[in-house]
């Protein structure tokens, strides 16, 4: 495999929709069928497959109904707290969180009534 760092942004995209339409056909899929499972267009489906990714939201709604969204997993991980991360945060001093602002909005063009 190559190293994803030494790969263009073009070249990144155009290997994830080679990927994408190899697992399409994989499964036997038509273009059209994924489209309409998707809830995206047609026109989206074949410029994600070549590597014209224009759209996240297509590009989700492509992975979420091929199956890949596994992909993305590493992504909305939690970050895994160290042992010594987690003992300070349980016994870190507690600090008030605020709760509501007290300032008020100061407005320096103030109109002057005619009245």
């Amino acid at each position: 495999m190559d190293d994803i760092y030494m790969l263009s942004d073009t070249m990144i995209l155009v290997k994830i929709g080679n990927r994408l339409r190899q697992v399409r056909l994989k499964q036997n899929i038509t273009q059209q069928s994924l489209a309409e499972a998707a809830g995206v267009s047609l026109s989206s489906v074949k410029k994600i497959e070549k590597g014209e990714i224009g759209s996240f939201d297509s590009l989700l709604r492509l992975l979420r109904t091929l199956g890949l969204l596994d992909a993305l997993q590493s992504l909305i991980e939690e970050e895994q707290l160290s042992p010594n991360e987690y003992y300070e945060l349980v016994h870190a001093p507690k600090t008030k969180t605020r709760k509501r602002a007290v300032g008020k909005l100061h407005q320096n063009s103030k109109e002057e009534s005619t009245w």
